[in-house]
């Protein structure tokens, strides 16, 4: 299809203060660290900052029980479980290996229990009971897993149980688990401060959270750590500092201490060094693109979404933008269908590319418009 471009820099030009000096501050090159594979994201833009061998196959440890809750929380909200069930750990799950919430085979305990159990405490038994409690068993709640991975895009993630007890047919990368973290901060708000309790004590007996940088950050609020002898230590850290929100990913460091240590070097190094600002607001009309044959001659277009940009520091008012549209834009249009590309560049250098959708529903037109329309697409 022949495509029209759109100028839109003007309208970005105005989202940023006037700047005395354009030059770029100086950034330092992102930290080295010590682990075998990371990934910094910014969780309102998505966008990478920093990455190291991210899409690199990887053991998930415990940090799969993030998509074990994510299914939990969807359960709870679909209203197919309740926080005040109760549930009996199965033998399954009193045998299981690894870190334990201390279920005891004669106690029930309800669900909102065994969360704390799953997140804070990273407890095998806990986690298993709650994959049966959602699906009725650990083998069809993996299935589950699976799919849901599938429809997230975590095109590298497969697993085979709901604890990431070691096995080779289960792995996943850096990127997916940064995206699985971002969709449970974004699906999930009324649980996840659960990520940020220090300790809990069940059975008469106290665990602490893992992740030490709930007590070494104020800003730090999540979300998981795992370990195994072959995947090393791993962490999946939040923090928030202002309206921003970073989450970085360390896989395979060397001792509890250094996921944490490393971690913080790279939120640190986001938070110092990039900036996220709002480009669009949520349904904010970018451009009303032509429609032909539709009962209104135009769509307005732009994002359901508000939509963020991060950058170097100092960077931002730089950037430039372009409209990519579908031409001819033939109606019908439906609220939501994609209609264009926007195209952002930095110093002339391609930043990135975002789906640009109709903002609003165009009808066919009735005969007469559809025939006028089709004399003046035959001469265009």
């Amino acid at each position: 299809m022949k495509q029209l471009l759109l100028a839109l820099i003007l309208p970005l030009l105005a989202v940023f203060p006037a700047a005395a000096d354009t030059k770029a501050p100086l950034i330092p090159a992102p930290p080295a660290l010590a682990a075998r594979s990371w990934i910094l994201i910014d969780w309102q833009s998505r966008q990478p900052l920093v990455v190291k061998d991210a899409d690199k196959r990887v053991e998930p440890a415990s940090l799969t029980k993030l998509m074990t809750a994510w299914l939990v929380f969807d359960a709870l909200k679909q209203k197919r479980i309740s926080l005040d069930q109760v549930m009996t750990v199965s033998d399954r799950g009193y045998r299981a290996e690894g870190s334990r919430m201390f279920l005891e085979p004669r106690i029930p305990a309800t669900i909102e229990d065994l969360m704390k159990g799953m997140i804070v405490q990273s407890g095998n038994d806990a986690t298993i009971t709650l994959a049966e409690a959602v699906a009725g068993s650990e083998t069809t709640f993996v299935d589950l897993m699976n799919k849901t991975a599938q429809r997230m895009g975590l095109a590298g993630t497969h697993f085979m149980n709901s604890t990431g007890l070691p096995d080779a047919q289960h792995y996943t990368t850096a990127r997916d688990l940064a995206t699985l973290a971002a969709n449970i901060i974004r699906d999930f708000p009324e649980h996840f401060p659960l990520y940020s309790m220090r300790e809990f004590k069940y059975n008469n007996i106290t665990q602490y959270n893992r992740n030490r940088l709930l007590l070494i950050d104020p800003h730090v609020d999540g979300l998981k750590t795992g370990f195994t002898e072959s995947a090393g230590y791993c962490l999946i850290a939040t923090a928030k500092r202002a309206p921003r929100r970073l989450i970085s990913v360390v896989l395979g460091t060397a001792s509890d201490s250094a996921r944490a240590q490393e971690s913080l070097k790279l939120l640190n190094y986001g938070f110092q060094f990039y900036e996220t600002v709002r480009l669009y607001t949520k349904g904010q009309t970018v451009s009303a693109l032509r429609v032909y044959k539709g009962a209104d001659s135009e769509v307005k277009a732009g994002f359901m979404e508000d939509f963020h940009i991060s950058a170097p520091l100092g960077t931002a008012a730089r950037l430039k933008a372009t409209l990519e549209s579908v031409q001819p834009l033939i109606a019908p249009v439906e609220a939501g269908n994609r209609v264009g590309t926007l195209k952002l560049t930095l110093d002339g250098k391609p930043w990135g590319e975002y789906p640009v959708v109709a903002l609003e529903t165009v009808r066919i037109a009735n005969i007469f418009g559809r025939g006028l329309d089709t004399l003046r697409l035959m001469f265009k």
